[in-house]
């Protein structure tokens, strides 16, 4: 069993293979952290649940380490539950209730206030083989009277003893997300977080803690990943005493809401794991977790062409047909038609709202364009932007009412568009019922479904229609219904989660969609950065990468064909540039690399991900996928530039058996077979150089 109950010692004991974690109840019937970490023999830690006293201005400081702390008495650390009573009380007690068992792998525990109708149930869900816990926190109103939430987080995540905490996140701007950061923490608060509406880019709800030392291969870390696409917080605490705390869930800002009697709220869910096995071991269990726990279907990744970049808003069928002719010839097996199919689409100034077929750009309809490209044996895909509405649309002038305002302002205009009240139930119906209508009438295989704007001037509280939940919450909560309602309508269509690049990318909007879209910096060489940063957390699985042009129009920096290919290679295979203006060797070329891909398609979706090396440190990158069965893998690497004439470069592989033999391409074309013993401690050479340059190793095994 995963969990079992040592009823002397009153701990609560939570293995999985590889780790244990432990909890008990103390003598104030406080629920207090004990352990996380390796393994231990759980009944010899019970002396860890005595009280412990520093003076009257620290008269408990084992409230430090509570499992689920409300805000009230001596209680001075980032609480998990706030809350007024009816009566203007603002003071929580939450005293331990008992708990439940529902199976082998799920653990409850019930608390209750002193003398309040209002209980809580922690909930933690075992996932033993990749060291996993799933955490999130029911509160309930038993009282005759409304509570009001002031905030409730999902977890709080309880780190100890260590000499020094060093906390691993990421920060960003669009077409710069993903970026890793490292810092040491001191005694006080680092809070993450996003304000904006959304997951956002210029953070991402995931943490990861070390002594320090963890590399890639070795030492221990704590980490963690919230499943919520709405304004989200985690605050990582170091205490004067010495122990770290890291709460996260839904922001409190602005996002107080009234829990009628009678009603519940559920948080999102917040995982947490340990390794002992460095960022390379934590990346591969998120990424199993997510294969296996997460993601609504273990589809591949079709190679995608999408004529964004090629056509941008001026969309016509002739135009389309010509993209969709010189796309099958490289191998593409789904086409996606961009921005500027529908209503007076002409720029990014109209039109966004009117989800009806432009019958100038399409005066035979849509469907023309669609038989075209099945014909030409490839999947249709449309993009969409369904929360959005340009004050130039039939939608706005119909329904100026739907959008998110305060009566007294001037809405903000964000890229010449405002943000529909999603948290409005009239405007979740029609959204719902145009994708319905879009996807019964097409044979649309694949959405891509856009959010290209933060949320701004969120509106007035009204309890009608809203039942007293913050805007906030509610936008997530019915955009995540109305996914789950049109997967179960079209279950064959396929999701890319997009957001202004890589704004809406969690472990929440992961259970709807099938993949995500990253970034809109598609320069290669910034998108190694990007992807590695993506890849800490999020399986490759889903990250979707494109090849573009040359020179880049963000950087104008110049890359080979076979570096920008190797770049988007390492994810769901793309291709957004002008093909119309390739040469035949380019079009070639592309053929040839599409064809690999399709070939080792299925260790980059199902493998393990191996960081051999990173650009974050030296002038190249490296990083190898292992398939499922271990019999081929596949290494990518990249050369940024050469310095100071030739030097012998060698990669120590990752993941391989040390007693089997691989057949490894040695030069395109040659190959030489060596023990996996040689390959990962010896290496392999790299003998790259010039600038950019970039190399695709394979390897099978062959005993």
């Amino acid at each position: 069993m995963s969990i079992c109950y040592l009823k002397e010692q009153n701990l609560f004991e939570i293995r999985t293979h590889r780790s244990t974690y432990l909890f008990g109840i103390n003598e104030r019937g406080t629920v207090q952290h004990v352990y996380w970490g390796s393994p231990v023999e759980a009944s010899e830690c019970a002396d860890r649940l005595k009280p412990r006293h520093h003076s009257s201005f620290d008269a408990a400081i084992d409230q430090e380490t509570e499992e689920f702390g409300g805000w009230g008495g001596t209680h001075f650390a980032e609480p998990v539950l706030r809350a007024t009573f009816s009566d203007g009380v603002r003071d929580l007690k939450m005293v331990y209730d008992g708990f439940g068992q529902p199976g082998d792998r799920e653990l409850v525990i019930r608390l209750k206030d002193a003398h309040y109708a209002l209980r809580v149930e922690v909930h933690y869900r075992v996932i033993p083989e990749f060291d996993l816990i799933e955490r999130y926190v029911q509160v309930y109103n038993d009282e005759t009277q409304p509570v009001k939430i002031e905030q409730i987080m999902s977890a709080v995540w309880s780190v100890q003893a260590l000499p020094e905490y060093r906390l691993t996140h990421v920060t960003g701007r669009w077409a710069a997300e993903f970026q890793l950061r490292s810092e040491t923490l001191s005694e006080g608060k680092k809070t993450l977080e996003s304000r904006r509406g959304f997951t956002g880019p210029h953070a991402n709800p995931w943490f990861a803690i070390d002594n320090g030392k963890a590399d890639e291969t070795s030492g221990q870390v704590w980490f963690g990943a919230l499943g919520w696409s709405g304004n989200w917080k985690i605050v990582a605490e170091k205490t004067t005493f010495g122990h770290v705390r890291v709460v996260g869930g839904v922001n409190d800002f602005d996002s107080s809401f009234v829990l009628d009697p009678g009603s519940s709220f559920t948080t999102p869910v917040f995982t947490g794991g340990y390794t002992s096995e460095g960022f390379g071991g934590m990346s591969r269990n998120l990424h199993r977790y997510q294969a296996e726990y997460v993601l609504p279907s273990s589809r591949p990744r079709k190679v995608l062409y999408n004529s964004w970049e090629a056509t941008y808003f001026d969309v016509t069928a002739e135009g389309q047909k010509a993209l969709a002719r010189r796309a099958a010839r490289l191998g593409v097996e789904r086409f996606v038609v961009d921005d500027g199919w529908f209503g007076a689409r002409n720029s990014d100034r109209a039109g966004l709202g009117d989800w009806y077929v432009n019958p100038e750009k399409f005066p035979n309809g849509l469907q023309e364009l669609i038989d075209e490209v099945k014909g030409l044996g490839m999947e249709f895909g449309l993009w969409v932007e369904p929360e959005s509405v340009n004050p130039d649309s039939e939608l706005f002038r119909k329904h100026p009412e739907w959008v998110y305002h305060f009566p007294t302002r001037e809405g903000t205009l964000l890229r010449n568009q405002l943000l529909l009240n999603l948290a409005l139930p009239e405007v979740k119906a029609f959204v719902l019922d145009f994708m319905t209508e879009l996807l019964s009438r097409y044979e649309i295989s694949f959405i891509k479904w856009d959010m290209n704007r933060t949320v701004t001037e969120p509106g007035t509280m009204s309890a009608e229609g809203l039942e007293g939940r913050s805007v906030w919450i509610r936008h997530v909560e019915n955009l995540y219904e109305i996914w789950a309602e049109l997967r179960r309508r079209f279950p064959d269509v396929e999701f890319e989660t997009c957001a202004g690049g890589g704004g809406r990318i969690d472990l929440g909007i992961l259970r709807f969609a099938d993949q995500a879209w990253i970034s809109d910096n598609t320069d290669a060489r910034d998108r190694l950065t990007i992807q590695e940063g993506f890849g800490y957390v999020y399986s490759p699985s889903v990250m979707m990468c494109w090849v573009t042009e040359s020179p880049h129009g963000f950087n104008g920096r110049s890359l080979p064909l076979s570096f920008r290919f190797h770049s988007a290679m390492m994810g769901g295979l793309g291709i957004g540039a002008d093909i119309t203006g390739w040469s035949e060797e380019e079009m070639e070329e592309a053929a040839r690399w599409v064809a690999v891909y399709k070939e080792i398609r299925p260790t980059i979706m199902q493998g393990d991900l191996y960081r051999l090396e990173s650009m974050r440190n030296t002038n190249a990158a490296a990083y190898q996928y292992v398939g499922q069965d271990g019999q081929e893998a596949v290494v990518f690497a990249f050369l940024h530039s050469q310095h100071f004439g030739s030097e012998e470069r060698r990669l120590r592989l990752q993941g391989l058996d040390p007693n089997a033999v691989y057949e490894v391409e040695s030069a395109p074309g040659a190959t030489v077979q060596r023990h996996g013993s040689t390959l990962m401690n010896l290496g392999i050479p790299l003998t790259l150089q010039g600038d950019y340059k970039s190399r695709l190793i394979r390897l099978k095994r062959v005993d």
